[in-house]
């Protein structure tokens, strides 16, 4: 078959697509059909268009092609021996993406591709270029996002995981006639909070803001054994608020014997006045505080709330704070009709 594929007979043509189509490899097939659409009369532009590919790509199949033919689009990397990419480099990839350049003795606190090459290279002796460090990262699904801010727990890890096992203790010898709830408050604001979103190629979408901030806040309780969520809400958060959720939850369980309240080091569970009410209901309400700055180990903290900000909150267009917390107390509501939903189907 001819080098040049615009000078292809018919003949040519069809036997080039019958190659194609039994082409399985997704690269290879694609270096195929950049000859395969030079042959059909397409431009460089047009063919890196359908192809969803660089010019620049288009013009090397192209080179290659007439230079070696169609032996000159296979993947030869078979024949290079071990593959360049081992097991033992993603290991030591996915190492190195965990923790920081700091580690390896770099004072940038951020990885880029090119040191993530460089650092890989001296960790494992195999050195690759950076667009492929770049397919590599995406095929791995690591990319680039935002940290979470947090402050280390002061207590030991022994010390902080005692205090979890006991508390994992009593929801797992929790009797019948008990309840236990996670509890925590939660901010509402009516600037809204900033979130990824999809947008059209070459559009960045807006989010109007009020200008001035108002605050309102919902202090909530997370059943652990049905997921049902009890709740008030307040316009300030202080221990008022506290004392109102836990007078909720006494009506809401007023045929248990004990209420478990888990719940985090925050000032406003440990004041005076919240002792004081907690002393009125005579050992029915108990506490069990969390090692403190661990919120990932509040539960209504990872299932409720961050749900809250994703389909309430984050971009939101509420233009009022009253909307705005309507459509807070509505999502709590649709998530108890689905939880206790799928406790009826479970049973």
């Amino acid at each position: 078959m001819r080098r040049n594929p615009t000078a292809w007979r018919r003949e040519e043509k069809e036997a080039f697509r019958a190659q194609v189509s039994r082409i399985k490899d997704a690269a290879t097939r694609i270096r195929f059909l950049v000859i395969l659409h030079t042959a059909e009369g397409h431009g460089q532009p047009e063919i890196a268009e359908m192809l969803a590919c660089s010019i620049r790509t288009v013009a090397r199949v192209q080179q290659r092609f007439r230079e070696q033919g169609a032996e000159g689009l296979m993947d030869r990397r078979g024949d290079n021996g071990m593959a360049k990419i081992t097991e033992d480099y993603v290991l030591a990839l996915v190492e190195a993406v965990r923790g920081s350049p700091h580690d390896y003795g770099y004072p940038r606190p951020t990885w880029t591709q090119e040191l993530l090459v460089k650092v890989m290279a001296k960790q494992t002796g195999i050195h690759i270029s950076v667009s492929s460090m770049s397919r590599l990262l995406r095929r791995l699904g690591i990319r680039r996002g935002m940290p979470k801010p947090t402050v280390g727990c002061p207590w030991s890890p022994r010390a902080r995981k005692r205090r979890l096992r006991l508390i994992n203790r009593m929801l797992e010898t929790l009797p019948g006639n008990e309840a236990a709830v996670w509890e925590d408050e939660i901010d509402i604001h009516l600037n809204p909070k900033i979130g990824p979103d999809y947008m059209l190629p070459g559009e960045q979408k807006t989010v109007l803001t009020p200008g001035q901030n108002v605050k309102h806040y919902i202090a909530g309780a997370l059943d652990a054994q049905t997921d049902r969520v009890i709740w008030v809400d307040a316009v300030r958060k202080n221990g008022v608020l506290f004392i109102a959720l836990l007078a909720r939850l006494s009506h809401v369980y007023a045929d248990r014997r004990v209420i478990h309240v888990i719940l985090d080091n925050y000032v406003i569970h440990s004041s005076r006045a919240v002792q004081t009410a907690i002393d009125a209901y005579g050992g029915r309400i108990v506490l069990h505080f969390l090692p403190p700055y661990c919120p990932d180990d509040n539960r209504i903290e990872r299932c409720v709330w961050r749900e809250l900000h994703a389909n309430v909150t984050r971009n939101h267009r509420c233009r009022t704070m009253m909307e705005l917390m309507q459509a807070a107390r509505e999502y709590l509501i649709t998530r108890n009709r689905k939880a206790a939903a799928k406790r009826r189907h479970a049973a």
